[in-house]
């Protein structure tokens, strides 16, 4: 049957003005991880400014600010949600709690509700439009089969996702067992800055992209919280010369994303293709000179130590918080012999290739 969409679902309004204590039970649409149904990361580290919409266990929560990211997730616990979200919930008479963040996630709902947006910059969907919009929706008991076959694959989806994160955990283990405490310095390494370490520290293009450009345009939704580069969504850009030179990224090149949220920033990267690509203006390319390799580097952006000096050194400027080059290359680190970074290296490339194993078998 045909419904629309406000005889669907709840559009909870309820909000409140965040205190101290609402901090760590905080969820922005920076947590929100595109085509995730899952929450894996929630906090902040100041109170949020402004009134924030309040959300139970079990709320699906929708970003309508840039639906076009397509975040759509189950609340883990009772806390504040971010104003330029919707908190949802089912009416139970047509759609059951199971099936409705299914519904919501799919490509069915989100193609048409994108459509809806408005807005030029930060397109959004407002509820006045949304709530008209129709959809087909099956029986009741038809929803509940679909459901136990979805969240069955889901499931296996999330099992996978648990071994490659306890692989990535062994990494930071490695890391941390191999060089030590980059505070403390236990085993004594020599000490410097990023500067030290570099050749070439280099901003990307402003340039816009197109879908047919000759090369592949890398921005910060192609790097990872994990540290991987992810190309499940590429846009192009024609350059040619010295504006080309200045923002190519070649393998064995580091990507750091430098702007956006306090969470974004940082985001590091190995690019370790054979294709030439392109970099947006708001990531850094990093070139190593002979004492440092770039796996090296990169984990110890990613690490717990990096990601803290990181979020102490942004700067907000706009609403956005950034990092520039020179700050970037002013951050202290541990230069350990080339060796023992070359054995972290392959241990990293061993973990790499369990993961594979891992993807190849799922």
């Amino acid at each position: 049957m045909q419904y629309k969409f406000e005889d669907i679902a709840v559009n909870s309004i309820a909000k409140k003005k965040p205190t101290t204590l609402d901090k760590e039970t905080y969820l922005g649409l920076e947590h929100l991880d595109s085509e995730n149904l899952t929450v894996t990361r929630f906090g902040s580290d100041v109170s949020p400014i402004g009134e924030k919409l309040i959300m139970k266990k079990g709320d699906v929560l929708f970003g309508k600010r840039r639906a076009y990211q397509r975040k759509v997730a189950i609340a883990p616990f009772d806390g504040i949600f971010s104003a330029h979200g919707m908190v949802l919930r089912p009416k139970e008479r047509v759609i059951c709690k199971d099936f409705f963040p299914l519904f919501i996630s799919s490509d069915y709902f989100l193609d048409v509700a994108i459509k809806i947006s408005v807005g030029s910059l930060s397109p959004t969907i407002n509820w006045n439009a949304l709530k008209e919009l129709e959809f087909n929706l099956p029986p009741l008991a038809r929803q509940q089969e679909i459901s136990e076959i979805l969240w069955a694959a889901i499931e296996a989806k999330n099992t996978y996702k648990a071994l490659l994160s306890l692989t990535e955990q062994l990494v930071k283990l490695r890391f941390v067992e191999m060089f030590g405490d980059p505070v403390t310095n236990p085993m004594g390494w020599e000490r410097g800055t990023i500067r030290d370490i570099v050749t070439e520290v280099k901003y990307g293009t402003s340039k816009p992209a197109n879908e047919h450009g000759q090369y592949p345009y890398l921005r910060m939704n192609n790097i990872t919280f994990d540290g991987q580069l992810d190309l499940s969504d590429l846009k192009y850009i024609d350059l040619q010369g010295i504006e080309l030179e200045k923002c190519i990224v070649r393998k064995g090149d580091i990507l750091f994303n430098r702007t956006n949220s306090k969470e974004l920033v940082g985001k590091t990267c190995v690019f370790n293709l054979n294709e030439p690509m392109v970099i947006a203006g708001y990531i850094i390319r990093i070139r190593l000179n002979e004492k440092a390799i770039s796996l090296y580097l990169s984990a110890l952006l990613n690490s717990e130590y990096g990601k803290k000096t990181l979020r102490t050194m942004c700067k907000t400027i706009i609403g956005q918080a950034n990092i520039n080059a020179q700050e970037l290359q002013n951050i202290e680190i541990l230069i350990p012999p080339i060796s023992l970074q070359n054995q972290f290296a392959d241990f990293v490339k061993q973990a790499d290739k369990s993961k594979f194993t891992v993807a190849m078998q799922q």
